[in-house]
């Protein structure tokens, strides 16, 4: 699908959802006073830190700072881009998601509408395998000679494609050319059309949110290939998918960390030993969308790959892949395994205890890795030498977002070689750091295509405390909890100078709250996502209104808005502002954001 989808669809999503509803949906929330608390899913605790604010459509835990609206929970818990979040939702609400038309042939509700018959169709074809799989002795007899179960077979939804050209034929007939759009059937020089899987165990590839998008087969006897994926459709993208993922990423969750390995059985024989947290690339190597994709769920990566020279050219680029992505509280590994063996065999050699004992002795951290790889054929005891290892290592280590992890490599790379590192000498083309990135990392942004994460959470470790809020912000606060409370001031009425501290964020939320008739403090945050003020914004709301926590009478709300206003209007009027120092002004600037767009 393609299109943004509209503004007024997302507010009018948050007026209608409630984000008791879904919290509750994949954790058990208990009533403390006006609000809900939890464990913290984000984090390890034994103390309930985690908050559900039904009044203000917000979550937020006090233990690792994580929080945001009902999608940013989706996105933080799920694992899921925006729009994927808000489609979520949207299911939820049994509704559909618009997109705004553009000239793309693409962008309309007719090809919006064509995509969801797809999917449809996929779930009914993987249901047909499922189904043929049990009515085949012979496919049955191959998993559990493989040491499958039923439990997990049924857990990845593993199928079975009849011989014959027509196996899909003879069921989907009608929907021959839906068929051929998702990749099902394929068509031949001569123009004939018959089944691309055929005498294969099938694994349903799923997206994050679940949806059949695409199989992979596996054969029961030595044929070629042995493995066979869909092709690229409008649905299935290989290099953007990792099988296993919508299975295992609780698990992952759970245990700190995903594990990839490069095939489906390997996925399937490791969680058949209980290790859960396994995923498989599509016959591509790791790439930086993967490494995002997976560190927005977990902090640590373990790429698994075989000890041999192709599994070694392997690694090399999955190294490279990851370095952009290992920013603060981020980390991978590299686990070799032995000549000849793979997950799947190690595993039944081994067995669980075994593989997890190789894990934690035989890891290597990726930096190890880089250091490894690069200093194999040099002889840092010579001057020269030193000099090569720094002009290599230098460009990789300058991969990796700025911060601490970063440092600490580079302090790494200076006393092996014994002479301060200037990066900018080192690499060309550098980039020097904006402003815009000494702000607190977001959350994401709406085009489902970034992959950031929110200001994460060992960063974000404060007491609840009380504070003491300048006239701006109580009236930001104020307006923030209460948005209806807008409809209640005119532009003629009160006037804001734009050079008060603040004034661009007051004068934005007005415009905004009244335009689109806000009632909840989700809509608000929603619409200031990935913008200069949704930092300020998000720090707000963990501030109450009330010293015992409960919520303000709309009475009282409206009395101690108008009063603010009115101070505002009488510092704006006296000219007070020329008297504040140039750090504290502000000009009043238009708030940009980018747009939901899948």
């Amino acid at each position: 699908m393609a299109g943004r989808i509209p503004q007024h669809f997302i507010d009018d999503l948050l007026s209608r959802i409630d984000i008791v509803d879904v919290v509750s949906s994949r954790i058990e929330l208990k009533r403390a006073g006006n609000n809900h608390k939890a464990c913290c899913p984000f984090h390890g605790e034994k103390t309930p830190s985690f908050t559900v604010s039904q009044n203000k459509q917000f979550y937020h835990c006090f233990g690792c700072g994580v929080n945001g609206s009902a999608i940013g929970f989706l996105m933080e818990y799920d694992g899921l881009h925006f729009v994927d979040a808000i489609e979520t939702l949207a299911e939820m609400l049994g509704v559909e998601v618009p997109r705004e038309q553009s000239g793309s042939k693409f962008n309309n509700p007719q090809a919006a509408t064509d995509n969801r018959e797809l999917f449809q169709l996929m779930e009914t074809v993987a249901v047909h395998y499922v189904n043929q799989l049990k009515n085949s002795q012979h496919a049955v007899e191959y998993l559990t000679k493989r040491g499958l179960s039923g439990s997990t077979a049924k857990r990845f939804r593993i199928g079975y494609a009849p011989d014959g050209y027509d196996n899909l034929d003879k069921t989907f007939s009608a929907q021959r050319k839906a068929l051929e759009t998702t990749g099902m059937l394929a068509k031949n020089d001569r123009g004939n059309v018959y089944a691309r899987f055929r005498d294969r165990i099938m694994f349903p590839i799923r997206d994050r949110r679940g949806r059949v998008i695409g199989f992979g087969g596996r054969v029961l006897e030595k044929q070629e290939p042995k493995y066979l994926n869909s092709p690229e459709t409008l649905l299935f993208h290989k290099s953007k998918e990792l099988y296993g993922l919508y299975e295992s990423r609780r698990d992952a969750q759970d245990s700190g960390y995903a594990l990839i390995v490069e095939g489906y059985m390997d996925v399937v024989a490791l969680a058949e030993a209980g290790i859960g947290n396994a995923m498989a690339t599509l016959g591509t190597s790791p790439n930086q969308h993967h490494c995002e994709t997976l560190f927005r769920i977990v902090p640590r990566i373990v790429f698994c790959f075989d000890g041999d020279r192709a599994g070694r050219e392997a690694a090399w680029r999955a190294a490279q892949a990851a370095l952009p992505c290992l920013r603060d509280g981020r980390d991978a590994h590299f686990l070799f395994l032995p000549d000849g063996e793979d997950p799947d065999s190690l595993v039944a050699n081994e067995g669980r205890q075994g593989f997890e004992k190789r894990l934690n002795e035989t890891r290597v951290a990726i930096i190890d890795y880089l250091f490894e790889h690069v200093g194999r054929d040099i002889d840092t005891s010579e001057l020269g030498g030193k000099a090569r290892l720094a002009e290599q290592m230098t460009p990789l280590l300058m991969q990796m977002p700025e911060g601490i992890y970063r440092n600490i490599c580079l302090q790494r790379l200076e006393n092996i070689v014994g002479f301060p590192i200037d990066p900018a000498q080192m690499t060309s083309g550098s980039s020097k750091r904006t402003n815009a990135e000494t702000l607190p990392t977001m959350r994401g942004n709406r085009s489902g295509a970034g992959m950031g994460t929110s200001n994460h959470r060992q960063e974000n470790r404060r007491d609840r405390e009380p504070q003491k809020l300048s006239i701006m912000r109580h009236t930001i606060l104020l307006l923030l909890n209460h948005p209806e409370l807008a409809s209640h001031c005119s532009s003629e009425e009160f006037t804001i100078s734009e050079h008060l501290q603040g004034a661009q964020l007051l004068v934005a939320m007005l415009e905004t709250c009244k335009q689109h008739t806000y009632r909840n403090s989700a809509q608000v945050l929603e619409y200031f996502r990935d913008t200069q003020h949704e930092a300020v914004l998000q720090k707000l709301m963990l501030i109450d209104l009330m010293p015992d926590g409960s919520e303000l009478e709309e009475a009282q709300a409206q009395e101690q808005f108008r009063h603010c206003l009115q101070q505002i209007h009488n510092k704006s009027i006296a000219g007070s502002v020329t008297q504040l120092p140039s750090s504290q002004r502000t000009g009043l600037l238009s708030v940009t954001r980018k747009k939901p767009v899948v």
